[in-house]
């Protein structure tokens, strides 16, 4: 009896010290990241049949087990990966919307005091003082466009660098991760208990994974986790760990993408592949607001370049010369893909005219074999298929795009119209003789007129440079016919009358109505008739010479301020600019509303996950006292079974 008293004591004895030492295991590790609490779970041994009943042999230590939640676990993944990714993306697009909203340094001043120095110029009859202000000024605002772009580009080169750190990160991570599962493996395979304090690390590593990308977890063979990222790419299965590679974009050699190692061969995966955690918030933010901002800029300054020019070289500059370009308008972005054929020769150029018809995307230009498909990103809508060369530009939403050369089938371009525009908006007037102030027509009517009719000052359009007039023209007044002669006899005369109707002349207009508030049209040049005129009156539209005061062509520079340049002529450059700063600013607040959401649901999270798996020192220091009076006790019972073995040796002497 007492060799079974002193077996069930030793029992009990391990069995507390099996408790002390979980327990104490427990406190040490409460501060240790991702550890779960453990507790000793005690069986009853095996029972002892004597006969006239069965008689307990003690206990024994069935399990050590370890609290985890699996699908809390889980839910502070999710969270974890959109928190990180939250405060990947504001990190970077707060850059952005401090730069763009900034009162000093945003475009907004640069926009207005250029503009001011050319109202100025045209206050102040073209002065030379005036001519310099307006020129430095427009400088400046070239500066401008420029230190925008190029902080934009070291944002730019930062998410590249956070791309490379990243993919580098959860390459380790990987490897990590599938060494556990392979020593994991061994032990279940092995018949053994599974290692609590492996599976904790394993656990912890998936947890910081989801910092850097947003990774879904599968149970695998021998209690292994298989591991997949984006849209189901594996990442870790079993023992085997792959990887991905940080790697120049095929179409921009500047530009940092992530590719999936599959083998031998690299394969590259699109932006919005991947989400959550750190990579996940940097790859969302640069497609989604770095591309489109930097895109937006350069359509500001391409949209104001385009028409300055257009209308500058309207004009007569101060030596009575035509007008010259005034800004540099920069082509667009064209990235050849590096994997195109090598027989290729295609040269694809493009470069944006109409700035009223351009569409906020960037084009792929494919050969498919039989001609050139150019399809629009921003929706995948092919706007031109089976295309063949022919020498001539062919116009796109407002891009003309120029394509020569030799393709190979599945050769490929990417063509972003606006992405260069602030970087190559330069000044190239350098002279203020160069400014082109002056209309080059001039109006009059002579004195000896015997009406009371008053021709306008004039307009010219495009149509003026291309088609020239001869000049001067004579308009006359017949009293009898009621109508106007003398236009040129190979120009039709377009007349659009006060309430808006319009009425067309063909050329040879020799019967052109006379009707007060009407605007003539013809050869590009544009005057306004009012007042009654007397019989044989006449109205002179001559050359401009000499006209250095003339400051009617900057006046109209002036009016481009509030023109309607873009979305199809409903908005002006700076509600264009002041739109990008509202999104900016939008998606700004957004994420960061979304990721203090974010933050409270992953506190919520951990909180019930430590609910269940987190140690409580208080009831840990309650353990402690119990099974160390529990090792107190079996140690008496292992005293009065040595008691009683002494009592029955002595008996037997």
């Amino acid at each position: 009896m007492s060799g079974n008293l002193l077996s069930i004591g030793k029992s009990g004895l391990y069995a507390a010290q099996a408790g002390l030492s979980t327990t104490g295991h427990n406190i040490t590790n409460a501060n240790v990241a991702g550890y779960n609490r453990q507790v000793v779970v005690q069986a009853t041994a095996p029972m002892l049949d004597t006969g006239v009943g069965f008689q307990g042999t003690g206990t024994q230590v069935s399990q050590i087990k370890r609290y985890s939640d699996e699908f809390l676990n889980t839910q502070v993944r999710n969270a974890q990966a959109s928190k990180s990714g939250l405060d990947s993306y504001y990190a970077q697009i707060s850059q952005i919307d401090n730069m763009l909203a900034d009162q000093t340094a945003g475009l907004s001043p640069s926009l207005q005091s250029f503009f001011k120095g050319v109202q100025d110029m045209a206050a102040n009859r073209a002065s030379v003082p005036s001519r310099q202000a307006m020129l430095s000024s427009a400088d400046t605002l070239a500066t401008r466009f420029q230190a925008l772009d190029s902080r934009l580009g070291e944002i730019r080169e930062g998410v590249n660098s956070t791309i490379e750190t990243s993919v580098t990160t959860i390459n380790a991570y990987a490897n990590q991760i599938a060494q556990l599962n392979e020593q994991i493996s061994n032990f279940s395979s092995a018949g053994q208990n599974l290692p609590n304090d492996l599976l904790d690390k394993r656990d912890q590593l998936v947890m910081e994974l989801n910092t850097h990308v947003k990774a879904n977890v599968m149970p695998g063979d021998n209690n292994s986790l298989t591991i997949s990222i984006g849209s189901g790419q594996p990442l870790v299965v079993g023992q085997r760990a792959f990887q991905l590679a940080a790697m120049k974009s095929p179409t921009d050699l500047t530009r940092v993408e992530v590719g999936y190692v599959t083998g031998s061969k690299v394969s590259v995966l699109a932006d919005n592949a991947l989400s959550g955690g750190t990579l996940g918030g940097a790859l969302e933010f640069r497609s989604k607001t770095l591309d489109p901002a930097q895109s937006a800029l350069g359509k500001v300054a391409i949209g104001l370049a385009v028409e300055f020019n257009n209308q500058h070289k309207l004009g007569l500059d101060q030596d009575g010369k035509p007008g010259k370009d005034f800004f540099s308008v920069a082509p667009a972005y064209v990235g050849k893909n590096i994997n195109n054929a090598a027989s290729s020769t295609t040269e694809v150029k493009a470069v944006v005219t109409d700035p009223s018809k351009l569409v906020d995307s960037d084009y792929k230009v494919e050969y498919s074999g039989s001609g050139y498909n150019v399809i629009r990103l921003s929706d995948n809508k092919p706007v031109l298929s089976n295309y063949t060369p022919d020498g001539n530009p062919v116009s796109i939403d407002g891009v003309d795009f120029t394509i020569t050369g030799n393709a190979a089938a599945g050769d490929e371009f990417l063509v972003r119209p606006t992405f260069n525009g602030a970087s190559g908006f330069n000044l190239l007037v350098k002279e203020t003789a160069g400014i082109a102030a002056a209309t080059p027509i001039v109006t009059s009517e002579p004195l000896n007129n015997t009406g009371t009719a008053r021709i306008s000052e004039s307009k010219v359009t495009a149509d003026f440079l291309a088609n020239p007039t001869a000049l001067p023209v004579t308009l006359s007044y017949d009293a009898a016919s009621g109508d106007l002669g003398g236009f040129p006899a190979g120009m039709p005369v377009r007349v659009v009358g006060s309430d808006g109707t319009v009425t067309n002349y063909p050329a040879p207009a020799t019967n052109v109505e006379f009707k007060a508030g009407s605007t003539y049209t013809f050869g590009g040049v544009s005057v306004t008739m009012s007042g009654t005129p007397g019989d044989k009156d006449t109205f002179k539209i001559a050359s401009n010479s000499g006209g250095v005061g003339d400051t009617r062509n900057i006046g109209l520079l002036g009016d481009l301020q509030t023109k309607n340049i873009f979305n199809n002529g409903s908005a002006t450059l700076q509600s264009s600019y002041a739109q990008l700063v509202s999104t900016v600013g939008n998606k700004t607040r957004e994420v960061q509303v979304n990721g203090q959401a974010a933050d409270a649901l992953l506190t919520q999270t951990k909180t019930a996950a430590q609910d269940v798996s987190g140690v409580n020192l208080d009831e840990e220091a309650t353990n402690l006292l119990k099974y160390q009076q529990a090792y107190q006790a079996a140690g008496k019972v292992m005293q009065i079974a040595g008691t009683i073995f002494d009592t029955l040796l002595s008996i037997g002497r």
